[in-house]
């Protein structure tokens, strides 16, 4: 019985999180995180980690989806991701430092806040706009992005994933599909760095609830990937923000539960 519940949990888990990988570049911290905490009873920091491993499959599956489709920007995403890389390290440390009720509330708020951006102001611009910025200060953005977004990764255990999009959308001026595919293109590395550290600092999790929240998050991630690069912009827009505001709203009613 108790090996059914832990499927149960892990398996709708890594459907949130595959879903918001997938279409949005979410991390699946922001949703994998606070099941385990609520459903499972696990500990804060354990369950990051493993949110931060069951990212890593399911980020790279969704990359390569994207770049397959030309919608990844690898240039400027291995800038940001050097950067994102050094400070990730540094933000699970200070997170090992915090109580268990400080993790995840930003990355919640964010999720729903980008949801109802993407519904109301959808990400309209195009590829032909964005070769317009020049190579010097699209490289500067992308370092300066990458800092802040590193430390977010390592803290929350979110992957960056949420302030990633927005930044990449809002701050860069990248259309959405090109803005997803970097996106958890740079989660594929900052995932993988952000569990290692968080396994190496806090100890190995629980087999069982690691291996099923690996497995769904990336089936899961590959279906919503596959549909994203099929959909157009306004349409993407639109799905993007429902699965968004959805699993924000969702994860809200988790943590009063």
């Amino acid at each position: 019985m108790e090996l059914l519940i832990v499927f149960f949990v892990c398996f709708i888990a890594g459907m949130g999180a595959g879903l918001g990988t997938g279409f949005a570049g979410m991390s699946a911290a922001a949703v994998i995180s606070p099941m385990l905490i609520t459903f499972l009873g696990m500990p804060a920091y354990q369950a990051v980690g493993i949110a931060l491993a069951s990212d890593v499959l399911a980020s790279a599956v969704s990359a390569y989806t994207y770049g397959k489709n030309k919608n990844l920007d690898i240039r400027n995403g291995s800038v940001m991701m050097v950067f994102v890389l050094i400070f990730t390290f540094v933000g699970s440390l200070t997170a090992s430092k915090v109580p268990n009720s400080t993790m995840g509330s930003f990355s919640t708020v964010m999720t729903l806040f980008l949801g109802i951006k993407f519904i109301i102001r959808p990400v309209m611009t195009t590829k032909e706009s964005m070769a317009s910025v020049s190579v010097k200060k699209r490289m500067i953005q992308s370092a300066l992005c990458g800092t802040a977004v590193g430390f977010i990764c390592g803290f929350i255990g979110a992957g960056g994933g949420m302030m990633m999009l927005l930044l990449l959308t809002g701050i860069l001026g990248y259309e959405l599909k090109t803005a997803v595919g970097t996106s958890v293109f740079i989660m594929t590395f900052t995932a993988l760095t952000g569990a290692g550290s968080h396994f190496i600092i806090g100890g190995m999790p629980k087999l069982l609830p690691l291996t099923f929240c690996i497995a769904s998050t990336l089936l899961w991630a590959r279906i919503a990937a596959k549909i994203a690069n099929k959909a157009s912009a306004v349409t993407l827009n639109r799905a993007t923000g429902v699965v968004l505001t959805i699993l924000g709203a969702a994860i809200v009613l988790v943590n009063l539960f």
